[in-house]
């Protein structure tokens, strides 16, 4: 698709010397974004569960000229997150971008039919584990008077979602964190921002359609544009968030959704 196949890079690299680190990212989102980093001459920490994916992504980055690191992090444990943001800054000297875009999506029934155990590992991801990662982000930001943090949110944080209920309201309490978080450290430097796209063609998209195949259709017709989001095209927006370009930018629900909220 003309236009987006790539993300779109200044020749200046951007982010140079800088460090970003991304959870989620050994596919998706969170991958695309971290190939953007990379892309734009920031070193690259690569978080995630996935070992094998995260790894891939990781070479992905050195491969194309970049310099990356993958650690494996679950978000949903404080020591763990500990752990990532120190290997981050013993490894780099510094934490200037982190992209928090770790997520579970498993949810498609009535709230009524809801399992609390699902409940539970869709909180536990989506809200604690972004609770979480900002919390020791922050603490390094803090020290150098400066940082900026990109939260995935969703349009699922901004309207509701039939037979996803619960996803919702973790997407809406991201986007509560956010701006709380913003209006917290703004005087320190630090910029937090929450991205908030529709739906992605990403593996988390393709085992939503493969639980009902039918959905895809009129998902897809839900858009505006008539289509669903390359991941280059929210990666785009999360480099822009982090960048000097947004500097006055904080506290915001980017959406990046070809008008799904504007019917």
């Amino acid at each position: 698709m003309k236009g987006i196949s790539k993300v779109q890079v200044p020749a200046e690299l951007p982010f140079a010397g800088k460090v970003a680190l991304v959870t989620g990212a050994a596919s998706g989102i969170g991958r695309a974004t971290a190939l953007a980093f990379g892309r734009a001459g920031a070193h690259v920490v690569v978080a995630d569960t996935a070992i094998d994916g995260g790894h891939a992504t990781a070479a992905m980055i050195v491969e194309s000229g970049g310099k990356a690191l993958f650690v494996r992090s679950d978000i949903t444990k404080a020591i763990e997150v500990e752990a990532l943001v120190e290997k981050t800054i013993n490894y780099y000297g510094r934490l200037d971008i982190a992209v928090n875009n770790a997520a579970v999506d498993e949810e498609s029934a009535p709230l009524a039919e809801g399992d609390e155990e699902q409940f539970d590992r869709i909180m536990d991801a989506n809200v604690k584990g972004v609770w979480l990662c900002m919390k020791y982000q922050l603490r390094h930001m803090q020290k150098q008077g400066a940082g900026a943090i990109v939260n995935v949110a969703s349009v699922s944080g901004l309207v509701g979602a039939p037979n996803r209920a619960v996803y919702a309201a973790s997407k809406h309490a991201v986007v509560g964190l956010t701006k709380s978080a913003a209006a917290e450290y703004a005087r320190e430097g630090i910029r937090i921002n929450a991205l908030c796209p529709a739906a992605v063609k990403t593996p988390m998209l393709a085992r939503a359609v493969e639980r009902d195949p039918a959905a895809e259709k009129k998902l897809k017709a839900s858009h505006p544009m008539g289509r669903f989001a390359e991941t280059v095209e929210v990666a785009n927006a999360a480099l822009w968030l982090a960048s000097e370009q947004a500097s006055y930018v904080n506290g915001h629900e980017l959406v990046v959704d070809g008008g799904f909220t504007a019917i």
